[in-house]
């Protein structure tokens, strides 16, 4: 008798905060997955700590390497890949009149370059559909200052969701992000490491404090998963009432 392969997921920026929790979550459940990301050493150690996970050194700006990566997953999977979640990303902070032609470029390429590599990689992959979850940020959709290379990108990211899951949900591929504010990773030390700066930036989120990775990575591995089977083309919000919610002053 002929088994329904078990299908594999991917997650690329696997190493870092939010893609590390992204895979020990879909890892818990005993699917296998793919850690993808540039940090050899980093990658493996990640991948070592749930059942079947495997580590990939790719770079997510390159078209070939990504899609390589994604039929490598599916490899993995029996023939099959499930889910892709892209959490490559940067921070910058700077107002455009201080921003470098280099560090526009790279903020572009890490974030809306990979997630469209991404984009391709699953189109050309995933035949039989499945979902694919790209980060976004808060600074997408709302205006704050000194974040116009970032939020540029990110919004490109949005667009770019909206656009794949109009042309693939014939074929049941769905594509949906999750858009944060601040959350305490290693790429955002700069801000959560001054007591000051943290201070304003938990002001700032209506529910009084930034986030923490794994609430991210919770709202990427549900997008990943079947109870979001009928959503596609989405945003989802995960940013402590930043983008949408002006509280009460607080007493």
């Amino acid at each position: 008798m002929q088994t329904e392969p078990v299908g594999a997921y991917v997650v690329l920026g696997g190493s870092g905060a939010i893609g590390g929790a992204v895979v020990r979550r879909i890892g818990a459940s005993g699917a296998p997955v793919l850690v993808a990301g540039r940090d050899e050493a980093r990658l493996a150690a990640v991948a070592a700590a749930v059942p079947r996970g495997v580590a990939h050194v790719v770079d997510a700006i390159d078209f070939a390497a990504v899609e390589s990566c994604l039929r490598a997953a599916a490899e993995l999977g029996g023939g099959r890949l499930r889910g892709v979640a892209c959490c490559v990303g940067s921070i910058l902070l700077k107002p455009a009149h201080t921003t470098t032609a280099e560090e526009w470029q790279d903020t572009l390429a890490t974030n809306l370059t990979a997630a469209f590599a991404t984009v391709r990689a699953a189109a050309r992959t995933m035949r039989d559909g499945g979902s694919v979850v790209l980060c976004s940020s808060a600074a997408a959709s709302t205006g704050l200052a000194n974040h116009e290379a970032i939020a540029a990108a990110k919004a490109g990211i949005e667009g770019l969701v909206r656009a794949a899951a109009a042309t693939h949900a014939p074929r049941g591929l769905r594509f949906n992000a999750v858009a944060p504010g601040l959350v305490r990773t290693p790429l955002a030390a700069s801000i959560t490491s001054n007591a000051r700066s943290l201070a304003a930036s938990e002001r700032m989120h209506p529910l009084g404090r930034i986030g923490e990775a794994d609430e991210v990575a919770a709202a990427i591995a549900f997008l990943l998963g079947p109870d979001s089977g009928w959503t596609t083309g989405a945003v989802l919000r995960v940013d402590g009432g930043l983008g949408a919610v002006r509280p009460v002053e607080r007493g």
